[in-house]
């Protein structure tokens, strides 16, 4: 029984010890979801804090002692509890554990790395009772963001133990028959995310309980404001099987919270940005695919926190969807009168009901049984007199916010984020309130059954069913080898085959086993940090397609140019050999190496990275080769590593160069590498990504062993379309006519020349895209760890769909 716990030593099963946000990110980071890393201070720590302070039996004949319908009681009680845990002193024990464990944290944060930074972290409380199918929460212990520091870490981890009595968390526990002595309470100590852009994704909708759809909710900066339901976020609708946007709701939001020297600050919103749509769509389908791989990993619907920081994705907790174990037959109004309110249906059912608004909770009082409750957002406090209603409605909020969860575990009809509802509606009109669709009418309406009746499935019911979409998701594809995919072909001929003369059959056996030589398409990977090499390996990919340069220097806390600037040259190649070494030893086939590519926007809070030049348009400014050029330091690190590396006998690693738009920048790059020493047998190639490296490919190919796509940029700088503006977003098209068309030219040319390609941008995880270049004839695709699996799938699918065709146009042909 240790007080803490790193989350690679923690499993699901481990809810005793961490809680469920604990076993949960845990569980979730050693099966290789994008989990930020982080420790538990585990239950055993709080209970050997307060026992060994003998404070035990003074919280426990206390909160005993409440009764909780009592509002006042069960506030003042609650609230010296929490003063008694406070104003009592740690163990030294315990906060020594604490400190070392953050210290490593800071030091240690990637383990190619050496370097010693107090890192900010969030502090979330996860009790152990917390996150369990039959009992949600819905978040009544505290979340501290953006803690930095060895004192404040350990009292945030203090402020965790003493939120085990707010008011509401004792009221929910007692009401769910949880003991006080039975609950305790682990802090989940975690490196901060810096979200851009964060929230929450269902895998089943909360409010409907259709497991075909995903549910995604995004809002900017930090996600505490989409959890809490303090913005609105925007609404975007997943089809599950098709990973098919199906419906988006754009929401405009007026501020957002993010880290600001040091502190958690609320930056007002111009209404510009305020309005524009908060996640790009291909970054949609990319979170969408994340969450319906943990629930297939769970094989139950999830919900989900989510957050991106430079455009990359990170899970901060997952659990299971709590309310979908009721039955409720689907209703609809009968009216021809247009809604007077309308909002997001958080809460299904229909119920009709005098109107009372209450915009604060000392407004309250007046709320009786059987009344709409109509305020602006409820909060854990509002919990008893939520009890009294038959419906809820709120201006602000998203399928996430406390609302919207107390609602659905009540069975309350509800609908959140409205705008404008405690400005509209009146004390006492009669309103009939459609938590299905999201609308409020006047007066009492006609409710019949809807002809699409829809039930939501019970716990079991959904175990079922998502054990049986696993087992049928892991049905092998025969990809076998050669000869495997020649028997399926020869059977599929069998009459053909049989009545051929021995020297034609062997013949036709040639040309069957050439045309499959020529279609054998390696499905690789991309990786992004070392730190993922071990659970890229598992996806059995012929080789890493992309293995990025900036995040394993980055996570140094310098910025590579500081390097150069003072002198440390070797760390820096120590630091690009280590991360690579750790990669490419797990595989056999080719790791395609791409050298540091950050525009000078990026990673300014590195040290070193004030000094970085302000540029008009970064996106197409000083970065990738370019720079390497100008500026060869770097890149001569990056190239020595690889060097050093290969003559001690991992070969497998070639150099991929980025943004390339000459042969000269080619040519000069070679150059600089074959005066370090780099061996002629290491593959070198250039990234895809300027409509000049399509063009003039002919003059490239005779100085490059390989080409890969990298689709975002090629396609922003074909269509015109900054891929960061999310105005335009809807117009961002990588399947745009112009794009394929390059996409085909690129691969003809080469194919003729010998020379090998691959596409290793976000279009290689877009089944309608791979499906293209298996028929364009591409060597390879790299896609990301989650969707390995299923671009081999389909890769082995249009493969053998070529073959066919291709093999019937050759019998046409002869006859």
């Amino acid at each position: 029984m240790k007080n803490i716990l790193w989350f690679n030593e923690i499993h699901i099963a481990d809810i005793p010890m961490v809680g469920g946000k604990g076993a949960s990110l845990g569980e979730m980071a050693n099966n290789g979801f994008p989990v930020p890393p982080g420790f538990a201070v585990t239950a055993q720590a709080y209970f050997h804090f307060i026992q060994k302070t003998k404070i035990q039996d003074q919280i426990v004949a206390k909160i005993d002692a409440i009764d909780v319908e009592n509002t006042d009681e069960l506030e003042k009680a609650s609230a010296e509890v929490r003063e008694l845990i406070m104003n009592t002193k740690m163990p030294l024990e315990i906060k020594t554990e604490i400190i070392a464990h953050y210290k490593k944290l800071g030091e240690s944060q990637f383990a190619w790395i050496t370097s010693k930074r107090e890192e900010y972290v969030a502090v979330r409380s996860s009790a152990t009772a917390e996150d369990l199918p039959e009992a949600s929460f819905a978040g009544q212990q505290e979340t501290y963001l953006n803690v930095r520091g060895y004192d404040p870490v350990v009292h945030a981890v203090k402020k965790c133990w003493a939120s085990l009595f707010t008011a509401r968390a004792v009221y929910y526990r007692k009401k769910n028959g949880f003991g006080t002595k039975d609950v305790g309470l682990s802090a989940i100590v975690q490196k901060m995310i810096q979200s851009d852009v964060s929230g929450i994704l269902f895998t089943a909708d909360p409010s409907g309980g259709d497991t075909t759809k995903i549910i995604i909710e995004a809002g900017l900066g930090l996600g505490e404001t989409v959890v809490s339901g303090s913005i609105t976020p925007d609404n975007y609708v997943v089809d599950k099987e098709t990973m098919g946007i199906i419906g988006k709701k754009i929401n405009y939001q007026e501020w957002k919270l993010i880290k600001k020297g040091g502190e958690n600050r609320r930056i007002e919103l111009s209404k510009s940005e305020g309005q524009l749509q908060k996640l790009p769509e291909e970054k949609i389908i990319e979170l969408a695919r994340i969450g319906k791989h943990v629930e297939d990993h769970y094989k139950k619907p999830m919900d989900i926190e989510w957050a991106m920081e430079k455009n990359v994705l990170y899970i901060v907790q997952a659990r299971p969807i709590t309310a979908l174990d009721k039955k409720i037959a689907k209703t609809k109004v009968e009216t021809g009168e247009k809604p007077i309110v309308e909002g997001l249906g958080a809460s299904p059912g229909i119920v009709t009901g005098k109107v009372r608004v209450a915009v604060d909770i000392s407004e309250s009082s007046k709320i009786v049984q059987g009344d709409i409750l109509v305020t602006k957002m409820t909060s854990p406090s509002w919990v008893p007199i939520m009890k009294r209603t038959s419906g809820i409605i709120t201006d602000e909020g998203g399928s996430t916010c406390h609302a919207a969860i107390v609602s659905r575990e009540l069975g309350i009809p509800c609908i959140v984020g409205t705008g404008n509802s405690t400005q509209i509606l009146v004390d006492g009109e009669e309103v009939t309130l459609d938590g299905f669709r999201g609308k409020v009418y006047r007066g009492k309406l006609e409710i019949k059954a809807d002809k699409k009746e829809i039930t939501v499935l019970e716990e079991k019911e959904v175990d079922e069913l998502e054990e049986g979409v696993v087992k049928e998701s892991k049905k092998e594809i025969n990809i076998g080898n050669l000869s495997d995919r020649a028997s399926e072909i020869r059977e599929k001929y069998k009459e053909k085959f049989e009545t051929m003369a021995p020297e034609k059959k062997a013949a036709e056996e040639k040309e069957l086993l050439g045309l499959l030589k020529e279609l054998s398409i390696k499905v690789k990977v991309n990786v992004a940090l070392p730190d993922a090499a071990e659970q890229a390996a598992k996806t059995n990919a012929d080789g890493v397609g992309l293995l990025r340069a900036e995040h394993m220097i980055t996570s140094s806390g310098m910025h590579p140019a500081e390097f150069i600037r003072q002198g440390k040259y070797n760390e820096l190649k120590e630091t690009v050999k280590k991360g690579i070494k750790i990669v490419a030893e797990k595989f056999s086939g080719p790791v395609w190496f791409r050298t540091f590519d950050a525009r000078t926007d990026e990673f300014k809070e590195l040290a070193g990275g004030e000094k970085e030049q302000k540029e008009d348009n970064p996106m197409i400014g000083w970065h990738g080769i370019r720079r390497d050029l100008d500026e060869p330091g770097m890149f001569k690190a990056q190239i020595e590593a690889i060097k050093e590396l290969h003559d001690e006998g991992l070969k497998n690693v070639g150099v991929m160069l980025p943004f390339v738009q000459s042969v000269e920048e080619v040519t000069g790059a070679k150059q600089i590498a074959k005066e370090i020493g780099l061996q002629k047998e290491v593959d070198f190639g250039i990234m895809v990504e300027t409509p000049a490296a399509v063009w003039i490919i002919d003059e490239m190919i005779p100085h490059i062993n390989f080409i890969s796509f990298g689709t975002n940029d090629l396609t922003q700088l074909t269509l015109g379309l900054d891929r960061n503006n999310q105005k335009i977003q809807k117009q961002f098209n990588e399947m745009h006519p112009a794009v394929l068309r390059e996409l085909e030219y690129v691969i003809n040319k080469c194919k003729k020349a010998g020379v090998k390609t691959s596409i290793c941008g976000q279009a290689a995880s877009n089944p309608e895209m791979v499906k293209r270049l298996v028929w364009m004839g591409i060597d390879s695709v790299s896609a990301n760890i989650d969707a390995v699996e299923e671009i081999r799938k389909i890769v082995m699918i249009e493969e053998k769909k070529k073959i066919i065709e291709n093999y019937e146009r050759g019998l046409q042909t002869k006859k």
